[in-house]
Protein backbone atom coordinates (compact mmCIF):
# COMPACT_ATOMS: atom_id res chain seq x y z
CA UNK A 1 0.00 0.00 0.00
CA UNK A 2 1.27 3.46 -0.91
CA UNK A 3 0.20 6.56 1.03
CA UNK A 4 1.00 10.10 -0.09
CA UNK A 5 1.77 12.61 2.68
CA UNK A 6 1.63 16.37 2.24
CA UNK A 7 5.10 17.49 3.35
CA UNK A 8 4.32 21.19 2.90
CA UNK A 9 1.01 21.37 4.76
CA UNK A 10 0.25 22.64 8.25
CA UNK A 11 2.08 24.99 10.58
CA UNK A 12 5.27 22.97 11.03
CA UNK A 13 6.26 21.69 7.61
CA UNK A 14 8.39 19.97 6.52
CA UNK A 15 9.65 18.84 9.93
CA UNK A 16 6.48 17.38 11.43
CA UNK A 17 5.16 15.67 8.28
CA UNK A 18 8.54 14.09 7.54
CA UNK A 19 9.02 12.86 11.10
CA UNK A 20 5.45 11.54 11.21
CA UNK A 21 6.06 9.68 7.95
CA UNK A 22 9.25 8.11 9.28
CA UNK A 23 7.45 6.94 12.43
CA UNK A 24 4.61 5.48 10.34
CA UNK A 25 7.09 3.51 8.22
CA UNK A 26 8.47 1.96 11.39
CA UNK A 27 5.01 1.05 12.70
CA UNK A 28 3.56 -0.20 9.41
CA UNK A 29 6.08 -2.44 7.61
CA UNK A 30 3.67 -3.11 4.72
CA UNK A 31 3.34 0.48 3.47
CA UNK A 32 5.30 2.87 1.30
CA UNK A 33 5.11 6.66 1.59
CA UNK A 34 5.34 9.40 -1.01
CA UNK A 35 6.20 12.82 0.40
CA UNK A 36 4.67 15.59 -1.73
CA UNK A 37 6.09 19.11 -1.63
CA UNK A 38 9.13 21.12 -2.75
CA UNK A 39 11.76 18.41 -3.33
CA UNK A 40 14.64 20.61 -2.18
CA UNK A 41 13.25 21.25 1.32
CA UNK A 42 12.12 17.64 1.69
CA UNK A 43 15.58 16.29 0.87
CA UNK A 44 17.13 18.79 3.26
CA UNK A 45 14.85 17.55 6.03
CA UNK A 46 15.55 13.92 5.20
CA UNK A 47 19.25 14.47 5.92
CA UNK A 48 18.29 14.02 9.58
CA UNK A 49 17.25 10.43 8.91
CA UNK A 50 18.49 7.20 7.44
CA UNK A 51 15.72 6.30 5.01
CA UNK A 52 14.86 3.37 2.81
CA UNK A 53 14.55 4.59 -0.79
CA UNK A 54 12.45 1.53 -1.60
CA UNK A 55 9.75 2.61 0.86
CA UNK A 56 10.04 6.41 0.95
CA UNK A 57 9.68 8.47 -2.22
CA UNK A 58 9.41 12.15 -3.16
CA UNK A 59 6.90 13.78 -5.51
CA UNK A 60 8.13 17.27 -6.32
CA UNK A 61 5.41 19.89 -5.83
CA UNK A 62 7.08 23.31 -5.73
CA UNK A 63 3.98 25.40 -5.01
CA UNK A 64 2.58 25.77 -1.48
CA UNK A 65 -1.05 26.55 -0.62
CA UNK A 66 -1.13 28.78 2.44
CA UNK A 67 -3.51 28.23 5.34
CA UNK A 68 -5.28 31.53 4.67
CA UNK A 69 -5.70 31.21 0.90
CA UNK A 70 -9.15 31.00 -0.73
CA UNK A 71 -9.68 27.28 -1.41
CA UNK A 72 -11.15 27.38 -4.91
CA UNK A 73 -8.67 29.97 -6.16
CA UNK A 74 -5.68 28.15 -4.67
CA UNK A 75 -6.67 24.81 -6.21
CA UNK A 76 -7.18 26.33 -9.68
CA UNK A 77 -4.09 28.53 -9.69
CA UNK A 78 -1.60 26.26 -7.93
CA UNK A 79 -1.67 23.10 -10.01
CA UNK A 80 1.85 22.21 -8.84
CA UNK A 81 0.97 22.33 -5.15
CA UNK A 82 1.43 19.36 -2.83
CA UNK A 83 -2.35 18.97 -2.43
CA UNK A 84 -3.18 18.99 -6.14
CA UNK A 85 -0.26 16.76 -7.18
CA UNK A 86 -0.78 14.37 -4.27
CA UNK A 87 -4.47 13.93 -5.02
CA UNK A 88 -3.64 13.62 -8.70
CA UNK A 89 -1.33 10.72 -7.92
CA UNK A 90 -4.17 9.15 -5.93
CA UNK A 91 -6.59 9.52 -8.83
CA UNK A 92 -4.04 7.89 -11.12
CA UNK A 93 -3.78 4.94 -8.68
CA UNK A 94 -0.14 5.66 -7.86
CA UNK A 95 -1.13 5.74 -4.20
CA UNK A 96 -4.15 4.54 -2.23
CA UNK A 97 -4.55 7.52 0.12
CA UNK A 98 -3.52 11.13 0.63
CA UNK A 99 -2.84 12.70 4.04
CA UNK A 100 -2.55 16.43 4.75
CA UNK A 101 -2.58 18.93 7.61
CA UNK A 102 -2.82 21.82 5.17
CA UNK A 103 -5.64 24.19 4.23
CA UNK A 104 -8.83 22.22 5.00
CA UNK A 105 -11.00 24.13 2.53
CA UNK A 106 -8.47 23.69 -0.25
CA UNK A 107 -8.10 20.00 0.52
CA UNK A 108 -11.87 19.43 0.47
CA UNK A 109 -12.31 21.41 -2.75
CA UNK A 110 -9.43 19.60 -4.44
CA UNK A 111 -10.62 16.20 -3.21
CA UNK A 112 -14.07 16.69 -4.71
CA UNK A 113 -12.72 18.26 -7.92
CA UNK A 114 -9.93 15.73 -8.53
CA UNK A 115 -11.30 12.52 -6.99
CA UNK A 116 -15.02 13.15 -7.38
CA UNK A 117 -17.80 11.68 -5.25
CA UNK A 118 -18.58 8.06 -4.48
CA UNK A 119 -21.49 6.63 -6.42
CA UNK A 120 -24.74 7.54 -4.74
CA UNK A 121 -23.25 10.23 -2.51
CA UNK A 122 -24.95 13.60 -2.86
CA UNK A 123 -22.48 15.56 -0.74
CA UNK A 124 -19.15 14.54 0.76
CA UNK A 125 -18.77 15.60 4.37
CA UNK A 126 -16.16 16.19 7.01
CA UNK A 127 -16.56 14.51 10.37
CA UNK A 128 -14.81 15.11 13.68
CA UNK A 129 -14.01 12.81 16.56
CA UNK A 130 -15.29 13.93 19.96
CA UNK A 131 -14.24 12.30 23.25
CA UNK A 132 -17.05 11.18 25.54
CA UNK A 133 -17.31 9.49 28.93
CA UNK A 134 -17.78 6.17 27.14
CA UNK A 135 -15.67 6.30 23.97
CA UNK A 136 -15.07 8.43 20.91
CA UNK A 137 -18.11 9.74 19.03
CA UNK A 138 -18.28 10.94 15.44
CA UNK A 139 -19.72 14.40 14.74
CA UNK A 140 -21.09 14.89 11.21
CA UNK A 141 -21.05 17.53 9.64
CA UNK A 142 -18.13 19.39 11.26
CA UNK A 143 -18.12 22.39 8.95
CA UNK A 144 -18.13 21.40 5.28
CA UNK A 145 -21.86 21.84 4.60
CA UNK A 146 -23.56 24.70 6.43
CA UNK A 147 -27.02 23.85 5.11
CA UNK A 148 -28.35 20.35 4.59
CA UNK A 149 -31.37 18.60 3.14
CA UNK A 150 -33.11 15.57 4.63
CA UNK A 151 -31.35 13.13 2.30
CA UNK A 152 -27.96 14.54 3.30
CA UNK A 153 -28.60 13.76 6.97
CA UNK A 154 -29.74 10.29 5.96
CA UNK A 155 -26.59 9.59 3.96
CA UNK A 156 -24.35 11.05 6.66
CA UNK A 157 -25.98 8.73 9.19
CA UNK A 158 -25.19 5.71 7.02
CA UNK A 159 -21.60 6.78 6.36
CA UNK A 160 -21.02 7.62 10.02
CA UNK A 161 -22.30 4.25 11.17
CA UNK A 162 -20.00 2.45 8.75
CA UNK A 163 -16.99 4.50 9.89
CA UNK A 164 -17.77 3.82 13.55
CA UNK A 165 -18.13 0.13 12.89
CA UNK A 166 -15.06 -0.34 10.69
CA UNK A 167 -12.61 2.13 12.28
CA UNK A 168 -13.76 2.41 15.90
CA UNK A 169 -14.83 -1.24 16.11
CA UNK A 170 -18.36 -0.53 17.35
CA UNK A 171 -20.58 -3.46 16.40
CA UNK A 172 -23.93 -1.67 16.64
CA UNK A 173 -23.31 2.09 16.56
CA UNK A 174 -26.18 4.35 17.58
CA UNK A 175 -26.96 7.62 15.84
CA UNK A 176 -28.52 10.75 17.33
CA UNK A 177 -29.88 13.92 15.74
CA UNK A 178 -28.64 17.05 17.52
CA UNK A 179 -31.69 19.13 18.37
CA UNK A 180 -33.21 21.48 20.96
CA UNK A 181 -35.08 18.67 22.71
CA UNK A 182 -35.48 14.91 22.79
CA UNK A 183 -39.10 14.75 21.64
CA UNK A 184 -39.74 13.89 17.95
CA UNK A 185 -41.72 17.09 17.44
CA UNK A 186 -38.89 19.39 18.48
CA UNK A 187 -36.86 21.69 16.24
CA UNK A 188 -37.37 23.22 12.84
CA UNK A 189 -39.61 21.77 10.14
CA UNK A 190 -36.49 20.37 8.47
CA UNK A 191 -35.34 18.57 11.63
CA UNK A 192 -38.82 17.11 12.15
CA UNK A 193 -38.71 15.76 8.60
CA UNK A 194 -35.17 14.45 9.15
CA UNK A 195 -36.30 12.65 12.31
CA UNK A 196 -39.02 10.78 10.40
CA UNK A 197 -36.54 9.79 7.69
CA UNK A 198 -33.91 8.59 10.16
CA UNK A 199 -36.46 6.35 11.88
CA UNK A 200 -36.00 4.03 8.88
CA UNK A 201 -32.43 3.30 9.98
CA UNK A 202 -31.36 0.67 12.52
CA UNK A 203 -29.55 2.22 15.46
CA UNK A 204 -31.32 5.58 15.32
CA UNK A 205 -31.61 6.73 18.95
CA UNK A 206 -33.72 9.83 18.26
CA UNK A 207 -32.96 13.42 19.13
CA UNK A 208 -30.13 14.31 21.47
CA UNK A 209 -29.35 17.61 23.17
CA UNK A 210 -26.07 19.39 23.80
CA UNK A 211 -25.85 17.87 27.29
CA UNK A 212 -25.80 14.37 25.78
CA UNK A 213 -22.75 14.86 23.56
CA UNK A 214 -19.93 14.30 26.04
CA UNK A 215 -21.98 11.83 28.07
CA UNK A 216 -21.56 9.44 25.15
CA UNK A 217 -25.23 8.73 24.64
CA UNK A 218 -24.69 7.97 20.93
CA UNK A 219 -21.81 7.01 18.66
CA UNK A 220 -22.70 9.25 15.69
CA UNK A 221 -23.98 12.81 16.16
CA UNK A 222 -25.75 14.40 13.19
CA UNK A 223 -25.79 18.14 12.65
CA UNK A 224 -25.48 20.68 9.89
CA UNK A 225 -21.98 22.10 9.41
CA UNK A 226 -22.78 25.41 11.11
CA UNK A 227 -23.81 23.93 14.45
CA UNK A 228 -21.36 21.06 14.12
CA UNK A 229 -18.37 23.36 13.72
CA UNK A 230 -19.49 25.46 16.70
CA UNK A 231 -19.72 22.30 18.82
CA UNK A 232 -16.29 21.16 17.61
CA UNK A 233 -14.56 24.46 18.38
CA UNK A 234 -16.32 24.66 21.75
CA UNK A 235 -15.08 21.18 22.62
CA UNK A 236 -11.54 22.04 21.58
CA UNK A 237 -11.57 25.07 23.88
CA UNK A 238 -12.54 23.14 27.01
CA UNK A 239 -9.07 21.90 28.11
CA UNK A 240 -7.46 25.33 27.67
CA UNK A 241 -10.19 27.17 29.55
CA UNK A 242 -10.12 24.75 32.45
CA UNK A 243 -6.33 24.92 32.60
CA UNK A 244 -6.53 28.71 33.01
CA UNK A 245 -9.21 28.37 35.68
CA UNK A 246 -7.14 25.75 37.46
CA UNK A 247 -4.03 27.95 37.42
CA UNK A 248 -6.05 30.85 38.84
CA UNK A 249 -7.48 28.68 41.62
CA UNK A 250 -4.09 27.23 42.57
CA UNK A 251 -2.68 30.74 42.79
CA UNK A 252 -5.55 31.89 45.01
CA UNK A 253 -5.06 28.87 47.29
CA UNK A 254 -1.28 29.46 47.36
CA UNK A 255 -0.53 25.78 46.78
CA UNK A 256 2.98 24.47 47.28
CA UNK A 257 5.04 23.49 44.26
CA UNK A 258 4.59 19.77 44.89
CA UNK A 259 0.82 20.22 45.21
CA UNK A 260 0.64 22.24 42.00
CA UNK A 261 2.59 19.61 40.09
CA UNK A 262 0.28 16.89 41.38
CA UNK A 263 -2.83 18.84 40.35
CA UNK A 264 -1.42 19.64 36.90
CA UNK A 265 -0.48 16.00 36.32
CA UNK A 266 -3.97 14.88 37.34
CA UNK A 267 -5.54 17.50 35.08
CA UNK A 268 -3.45 16.52 32.06
CA UNK A 269 -4.38 12.86 32.45
CA UNK A 270 -8.05 13.78 32.85
CA UNK A 271 -8.24 15.82 29.64
CA UNK A 272 -6.01 13.51 27.59
CA UNK A 273 -9.02 12.22 25.57
CA UNK A 274 -9.34 15.74 24.13
CA UNK A 275 -5.84 15.47 22.67
CA UNK A 276 -6.26 15.41 18.86
CA UNK A 277 -2.89 13.64 18.55
CA UNK A 278 -4.50 10.36 19.52
CA UNK A 279 -6.90 10.55 16.58
CA UNK A 280 -4.65 12.30 14.08
CA UNK A 281 -7.18 13.06 11.38
CA UNK A 282 -10.21 11.76 9.55
CA UNK A 283 -11.08 11.18 5.88
CA UNK A 284 -13.63 13.22 3.97
CA UNK A 285 -16.56 10.80 3.91
CA UNK A 286 -18.17 10.36 0.50
CA UNK A 287 -15.12 11.26 -1.58
CA UNK A 288 -14.11 8.72 -4.25
CA UNK A 289 -10.78 8.04 -2.62
CA UNK A 290 -9.11 8.39 0.77
CA UNK A 291 -8.28 12.01 1.55
CA UNK A 292 -7.42 12.51 5.20
CA UNK A 293 -7.32 15.94 6.84
CA UNK A 294 -5.67 16.79 10.15
CA UNK A 295 -5.19 19.76 12.48
CA UNK A 296 -2.87 22.45 11.14
CA UNK A 297 -0.76 22.30 14.28
CA UNK A 298 -0.40 18.52 14.16
CA UNK A 299 2.62 17.01 15.88
CA UNK A 300 4.64 14.17 14.31
CA UNK A 301 2.65 11.73 16.48
CA UNK A 302 -0.64 13.08 15.14
CA UNK A 303 0.58 12.80 11.55
CA UNK A 304 1.79 9.26 12.16
CA UNK A 305 -1.68 8.39 13.48
CA UNK A 306 -3.26 10.02 10.42
CA UNK A 307 -1.24 7.70 8.20
CA UNK A 308 -2.19 4.69 10.34
CA UNK A 309 -5.88 5.66 10.09
CA UNK A 310 -5.61 6.10 6.33
CA UNK A 311 -4.11 2.63 5.99
CA UNK A 312 -6.89 1.14 8.13
CA UNK A 313 -9.54 2.96 6.06
CA UNK A 314 -8.14 1.43 2.88
CA UNK A 315 -7.76 -2.07 4.32
CA UNK A 316 -11.31 -2.07 5.68
CA UNK A 317 -12.65 -0.91 2.29
CA UNK A 318 -14.80 1.71 3.98
CA UNK A 319 -15.64 3.39 0.68
CA UNK A 320 -16.84 0.15 -0.86
CA UNK A 321 -19.09 -0.44 2.13
CA UNK A 322 -20.47 3.11 1.89
CA UNK A 323 -21.35 2.61 -1.78
CA UNK A 324 -23.04 -0.70 -0.98
CA UNK A 325 -24.98 0.84 1.91
CA UNK A 326 -26.27 3.59 -0.37
CA UNK A 327 -27.60 1.00 -2.79
CA UNK A 328 -25.04 1.36 -5.56
CA UNK A 329 -22.36 -0.88 -7.03
CA UNK A 330 -18.68 -0.06 -7.06
CA UNK A 331 -17.32 0.97 -10.46
CA UNK A 332 -14.28 -0.99 -11.56
CA UNK A 333 -11.01 0.94 -11.68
Amino acid sequence: MVIAVDASGGDFYPGHPVQGAMEALQELPDIEIVLTGPEKIIREELKKYSWDKDRLHILDAPEVIGMDETPSVAVKQKRNSSIVKGLGAHREKRCQAFVSTGNTGALLAASIFILGKLEGVQRPTIAAVLPTLKSNALLIDAGANLQLKTEHYYQFAKMGAIYSREIFGKKNPETGLLNVGEEPGKGTDLLKEVYLKLEELPGFAGNIEGKDIFEGRVDVILSDGLIGNIVLKFGESIPGVFQKLLSRTMKELDLKREEREMVIDLFQKTVSPFNYENVGGIPFLGVNGVSVVGHGGSSPLAIKNMIVNAARYVKQDVNGKIVKALGQTVTAD
